[in-house]
């Protein structure tokens, strides 16, 4: 879960080019907008976050940005105060993955970051920032997420369909080519002669480039739903009809079934998407108490 809150922070950085916008900007004085404990954050700073605002289509500007930066300089300090530090090769493996992201060299990244008024040191502040605040998640934010094991059992039951509750054994039957009509045509040949998976490779030794694998033990769930459709209404000894699939012409059969309402596969899932969301809610009330407790003056 921790990597999804890091995979938003770098996601922003990879969509809007830069994850910061600091240029150096000469006419402009370095006048305090506001303070964060004690923490200067710049008029400067604030219109260099507008500059990559305008850049990634974001209209909230100067207030936006002003309030980005009390975020960044409120995580910082929080970091520093559980004791994590970023090393400034953590720093540069950051760098490094963005610039494998957008599929251009670091020198390319450099150079893109300077059309747009940005400096690479203004980019690794806010990369450190994003990589303190994932240590914070994980260390001090995670613990609290709770995820019931009785509500998952609820809402996975209620999703369940009667042709999930299935537990098979199966065999791949391939007829191995480009999908062709002829190989299609013997797929359905040897399914029509098919009498169970003991005589399975028997049966396929009479075909050119046909092959019997061991699939062994799939659920329902972990099917795609038209063949856990199409397998819920087959009996032990069947077989589904052929399907083109990368490798040529595919067919399952069914070695043994059995009703087994296993909720693990869905369960899985679920506890997936409401952990993120639950720790996204927990990330962002840990954030406001920060703000609560914080000393923010405006100039």
């Amino acid at each position: 879960m921790a990597k999804t809150v890091w995979g938003r922070a770098a996601g922003a950085v990879i969509m809007g080019v830069v994850l910061s916008v600091a240029a150096a900007l000469p006419t402009m004085a370095q006048s305090v907008r506001v303070t964060v404990n004690g923490t200067p954050i710049t008029d400067l700073q604030v219109a260099a976050r507008v500059k990559l605002f305008a850049l990634e289509g974001n209209g909230t500007g100067t207030r936006g940005a002003t309030e980005q930066l009390i975020n960044e300089a409120l995580q910082i300090e929080e970091a520093k105060r559980l004791g994590v530090t970023v090393s400034n090769a953590q720093i540069d493996e950051a760098l490094l993955q963005i610039s494998r992201n957008m599929n251009v060299s670091q020198d390319k990244l450099v150079g893109m970051l300077q059309q747009g008024g940005v400096s690479i040191e203004t980019l690794k502040d806010r990369l450190r920032a994003a990589i303190a605040w994932n240590a914070v998640t994980e260390q001090a934010i995670m613990p609290q997420v709770q995820i019931s094991d009785l509500a998952l059992d609820q809402q996975a039951e209620s999703q369940m369909q009667a042709f999930q509750n299935f537990d098979y054994i199966l065999k791949e039957i391939i007829f191995v080519g480009a999908g062709s009509s002829g190989r299609s045509g013997q797929a359905n040949n040897y399914r029509s002669k098919f009498a169970g998976c003991d005589t399975a490779v028997d049966l396929s030794l009479a075909y050119t480039d046909a092959a019997v694998i061991d699939v062994g033990r799939r659920h329902a769930t972990q099917l795609p739903e038209a063949i856990a459709k199409e397998l819920a209404g087959l009996n032990v000894g069947g077989i589904t009809k052929p399907r083109v699939v990368e490798s040529g012409v595919s067919m399952l059969a069914v070695c043994e079934k059995t009703q087994a309402e296993d909720l693990t596969f869905v369960k899985g899932d679920l506890r997936a998407a409401q952990g993120n969301e639950a720790l996204e809610g927990e990330v962002q009330n840990y954030l406001a108490n920060l703000r609560a407790r914080a000393k923010i003056v405006f100039n």
